[in-house]
């Protein structure tokens, strides 16, 4: 009995010391009030913090200490309210009374308008505060005196003015990221103050001046990053006594001279070294190839003029990235590429023989090397080799015998001017019998529509770029044919802005905000007044030299809206030099953008690729947004301009496709006039012409297009999908014997080689890569259709396994393109990648493959259930 009593009391002592237990941690009143006033001002939804709900128990992103006081608030990546997303703004007064709030994160969550100065000074118990991505204006707070603070991220948002000199009393501070701002004026010297920081990330500002020597009394200095500002002078030797150093980034600036030849020699700890683009001159450092952590080296575009060491020391770990292009390096390729995966060696001077330890998808062009593609001419190599005072090699050639005796004799001359004369009567002949009864039928029907058509009336008159157009002005492909009359009035077309609001929007179009340079119009970011972030592309009409590129996208997005599309903001159309068009901002930007990218980890400071699932993901979103152009908009639209660039990203990689400058109807419903054809015929001889071209509006050219596409995210080079189309057969030569519908170990050759891929991903591509010489089928009536590449990558597995039950169901994938009378189907998969692919390189594919051509479909849905395809379809919808 008594023992009974001893567990009774047991328990009921445990009930009560978990009761006092629960009534310490829920919130304090007052706190939940200054919590409720705070979800009030910024418009934070119901599902994330409930009214009827205890803040430390059961709302998102805060946490309490043992007394029930909130120590900690994340609202990173929130979504707002109807009303608070309607008048968004920086009102967090109510934090003031949480007298214990140790974190506040709100990035990526918008918040308008200037820092309030409280939180830097008020605060005095914060110790982290990232309000990185949130659309913030103004200058930072010039009172900030938070002693304990450790970590401020304030990247990516839009603050303005110069560094103040209170933020170097923050001693505390570990963390410090202003980088994407436009941050202006000098560095402060008492930077160097800041004794336990660790991470400093300036870059993408406006700053100038040199680098201050001061910078090296950091001495726990772990990241510099001061890449993208103004900085000019040279690399002050101070900075190798930052000997805790991991990351050293000071590209894209203003800098010249050498770089001392001590600044490495203390750095063991390096992993990530940046010079890109910053005017340097000289030799290398050599404890530069020797940092024991070496991850990353990037000094691409400078003026390095140095030989590679020729070192066969083991380092250990294998260095990701190699880029060096873009400057005068020499000499042969040497041992020390067995220590990176990823090597650009292009835009160079390196002459001799390509070694088999150099990385398979190394890049290589404008150089001197032997044996490959794409190389400088030779005058240009021996100028330089001659300079230096080197023997050029000559590209392992044996001179041309020139000053060959040519024979004088009259005969000779006379048959050579009679069989000139033979070939060219042959020639015009021939144009004579075939383009005279065909002008002839041209005039009498042209005769024939103008009789009928006569008293119609019909637009005349010059535009002057406002306003509604008139129809045969609206497509540069088809004049007049796909509006049937009706023109659309441009002023209700999306938001109507001033210059001057778009000229506050981007500082100016000042450099700070230019996103990248583009044929038909230079892009900025902007922030509007209400904090929206913003992509404007400026249009120089002098330049241009027409209207017809802000017009055909004005037509463009005036009758189609799709999620895979860009979404469009609004526009001026002012009386100036230039046409501004404004689009909603993609945090990615565009996939060149972010095929690799940089890290924003503390811990992993490194180059990151992205991984498979995104790449396919992307695929499919690009193949989406294609597939509605041209199956769901009526007649097709032709994009024209299908590149990597033109694929943009956005917070979550969703796909949203841009550019469309070129965009237009398929031209005569995508079957080629017979005239066409003929002429087709005629100069497939040629060894100069190619088959697509951005003339033509067919819908299979932006198949072919996607292709290339496809190539980029399997094999990680980035510029395939833009390069000129004779580059481009040159590199498709290459990558093509290694697609085979047989088996997928080949495709591990040209696989980019910063992926990892188990069994089952290698399945999907190799799935892709045959979806991508189909596309490449230099025979357009033989591509796929658009819609048929989206339900292969929705299951790439399908395309490559074999399945009875399954084929003859899929089998149905391959329909035609042309007419019924033409009677070409596409067939199947594994048919395309039987087909040569690139004009020229039929005989090596066969050399390569040696395929016997199938009648039907082989690839069918896996044994078994496919690996998630479906999931990943779904993951893709908008939210």
């Amino acid at each position: 009995m008594d023992h009974k009593k001893t567990i009774f009391l047991l328990f009921f002592f445990l009930f009560l010391l978990k009761s006092t237990l629960q009534q310490q941690k829920n919130s304090s009143p007052v706190e939940k009030r200054a919590l409720l006033l705070l979800r009030s001002s910024l418009g934070i939804k119901g599902r994330d913090w409930p009214v009827k709900g205890d803040p430390c128990l059961n709302w998102n992103g805060v946490r309490c200490d043992d007394n029930g006081s909130v120590t900690h608030i994340n609202i990173s990546g929130f979504k707002r309210t109807r009303a608070g997303h309607l008048n968004p703004q920086f009102k967090v007064d109510p934090l003031l009374n949480l007298t214990r709030l140790a974190s506040f994160n709100a990035s990526k969550f918008t918040l308008p308008g200037p820092i309030p100065s409280f939180l830097g000074s008020t605060l005095l118990t914060l110790q982290v505060l990232d309000l990185s991505s949130c659309s913030i204006t103004g200058p930072i707070p010039a009172n900030l005196s938070g002693r304990g603070l450790t970590v401020l991220d304030l990247s990516n948002n839009s603050i303005q003015g110069n560094i103040p000199l209170s933020l170097t009393s923050l001693q505390s501070l570990t963390f410090l990221d202003l980088s994407s701002n436009s941050v202006d004026g000098l560095v402060p010297s008492s930077i160097g103050s800041l004794t336990k920081l660790t991470h400093l990330n300036l870059s993408h500002n406006a700053l100038s001046s040199s680098i201050p020597p001061s910078l090296g009394d950091i001495s726990p200095l772990l990241h510099l990053d001061l890449s993208f500002n103004d900085l000019s002078g040279s690399v002050p030797s101070e900075l190798k006594e930052l000997r805790n150093l991991k990351t050293l980034v000071i590209a894209r600036n203003r800098l010249s001279g050498s770089i001392p030849p001590d600044l490495f020699t203390f750095m063991s700890q390096l992993h990530t070294v940046d010079f890109r683009a910053s005017g340097f001159t000289g030799v290398l450092p050599s404890a530069l190839w020797s940092l024991p952590e070496l991850k990353i080296l990037d000094l691409s575009g400078n003026r390095f003029s140095d030989k590679l060491p020729n070192t066969t020391v083991n380092f250990g770990s294998t260095v990701s990235l190699l880029n060096i292009s873009d400057n005068m390096f020499y000499g042969n390729l040497t041992l020390i590429l067995r220590r990176f995966r990823v090597v650009d060696l292009s835009r160079n001077y390196f002459q001799g023989k390509v070694p088999d330890f150099v990385p398979i998808n190394a890049s290589l062009s404008s150089n001197c090397l032997q044996g490959t593609m794409m190389q400088r001419e030779l005058s240009k190599c021996s100028l330089f080799y001659s300079v230096k005072g080197l023997i050029f090699d000559g590209f392992g050639q044996e001179p041309e015998q020139e000053n060959k005796p040519k024979s004088n004799s009259p005969w000779l001359r006379h048959r050579t001017i009679v069989i000139i004369a033979v070939v060219v009567g042959s020639i015009l002949v021939m144009f004579i019998l075939i383009l005279l009864p065909i002008t002839v039928n041209f005039c009498v029907r042209r005769k024939n529509r103008s009789s009928t058509s006569s008293g119609s009336p019909r637009h005349r008159g010059r535009h002057n770029g406002v306003g509604p157009l008139p129809p045969e002005e609206t497509l540069p492909c088809e004049r007049g044919r796909g509006r049937g009359g009706v023109s659309v009035n441009y002023a209700s077309l999306g938001m109507s802005f001033t210059y001057q609001q778009l000229l506050n929007a981007t500082k100016e179009f000042g450099d700070a905000n230019l996103i990248k340079k583009g044929r038909s119009g230079d892009l900025f970011k902007g922030v509007l007044e209400n904090g929206v972030q913003v992509v404007v592309k400026r249009i120089n009409l002098e330049l241009v030299k027409s209207n017809e590129t802000y017009q055909t996208e004005l037509d463009f997005f005036s009758r189609f809206a799709h999620p895979r599309i860009v979404p469009f903001v609004g526009k001026c159309v002012e009386h100036t030099p230039h046409k501004l068009l404004v689009y909603k901002y993609m945090m990615y930007r565009d996939l060149p953008s972010s095929l690799f990218y940089k890290s924003s980890s503390l811990v992993d400071d490194g180059l990151k690729s992205l991984d498979w699932i995104t790449r396919l993901k992307i695929a499919l979103g690009a193949a989406e947004g294609l597939s509605y152009l041209h199956h769901d908009c009526s007649p097709p639209i032709v994009h024209r301009d299908v590149q990597a660039s033109s694929i943009l990203l956005d917070d979550k990689f969703e796909v949203r496709l841009g550019s469309f400058s070129k965009a237009c109807h398929q031209e005569n419903n995508g079957r080629p006039k017979k005239i066409a054809r003929l002429l087709s015929r005629l100069s497939q001889s040629s060894q100069e012409s190619f088959p697509d071209s951005p003339a033509t509006a067919t819908c299979a050219y932006d198949v072919y297009c996607f292709g290339k596409i496809l190539l980029e995210l399997i094999t990680g080079k980035i510029g395939i999908s833009s390069c000129e189309e004779p580059q481009f057969k040159r590199i498709l030569a290459e990558i093509i014997p290694h697609i085979s519908s047989q088996e997928k170990e080949p495709v591990t050759n040209i696989l980019d080689q910063s992926l990892l891929v188990d069994e089952d991903l290698l399945e999907e591509v190799w799935a892709m890569a045959i979806v991508a010489r189909s596309c490449l089928n230099p025979k357009p009536t033989r591509r796929p259709l658009m819609r048929h590449v989206v339900q292969a990558l929705e299951n790439p597995v399908r395309v490559v396994r074999e399945d009875s039950s399954e084929s003859e169901r899929f089998r149905t994938i391959g329909s035609s393109r042309g007419s019924s009378s033409s009677g070409r189907v596409f067939g199947s998969w594994r048919q395309s990648v039987s087909d040569p692919v690139a004009a020229g390189t039929s005989s090596l594919l066969s050399q390569a493959e040696g395929l016997p051509r199938s009648s039907g479909l082989t690839g069918s849905s896996a044994r078994g259930s496919s690996r998630g395809a479906s999931s990943r379809r779904s993951n893709m919808k908008d939210v």
